[in-house]
């Protein structure tokens, strides 16, 4: 069984990013993965990372611990003034301590990218930023990521896309994450 990680969310529960890794990782539970959600308001519990501070809070110990088990990750962003929210970029760079492990950082492992905001302009740059963090920390993009233009409501209130594209970004996001890790698997 294939073991999922989405981290994403802004300080606000419920938020539009939070919905679409939530959905995404829907998607792979019904396709028999496990996951696990790292959402903003738990990720606000986390303090800066300092990799000159070994010490750790039991939240960044749980992160790190699941990240080391996961198979695949989705990294979601609000777009915040063109890049990537400073709560994620946080989360993400506690991956630095997994830089020794025989597997480090994402080395092996598909990331699925969200980005998310009030216009495409900053939504694209955000999703950029995802995809080159992800290169740089030796994962792989899937090859489709999801920019979503939250100028317009997009969830419905059980967390289901109102938008066919939404939709279809979100579920072949799913598919190409399981689809990976079956054939690095393999």
């Amino acid at each position: 069984m294939a073991h999922i990680v989405g981290i994403g969310g802004t300080t606000r529960a419920e938020s539009g990013t939070e919905l679409a890794v939530r959905y995404v990782l829907k998607v792979c539970e019904e396709r028999g993965a496990s996951t696990r959600l790292f959402s903003g308001p738990e990720m606000e519990q986390l303090p800066h990372y300092a990799p000159e501070r070994p010490e750790r809070t039991d939240m960044a110990v749980e992160l790190v611990e699941e990240l080391r088990k996961a198979d695949g990750v989705i990294l979601g962003s609000s777009s915040y003034h063109g890049s990537v929210a400073g709560l994620i970029k946080n989360a993400i760079d506690y991956t630095q301590d997994m830089m020794k492990d025989d597997r480090p950082y994402f080395t092996g492992r598909p990331v699925g990218c969200i980005a998310t905001g009030a216009g495409w302009q900053g939504v694209v740059a955000t999703l950029e930023h995802l995809r080159t963090i992800v290169h740089s920390l030796r994962g792989w993009p899937t090859p489709l990521g999801a920019a979503i233009n939250t100028m317009e409501k997009q969830f419905a209130p059980d967390g289901e896309p109102v938008d066919e594209k939404v939709a279809f970004q979100l579920q072949t996001m799913a598919d190409e994450i399981l689809t990976f890790v079956d054939r690095w698997r393999d």
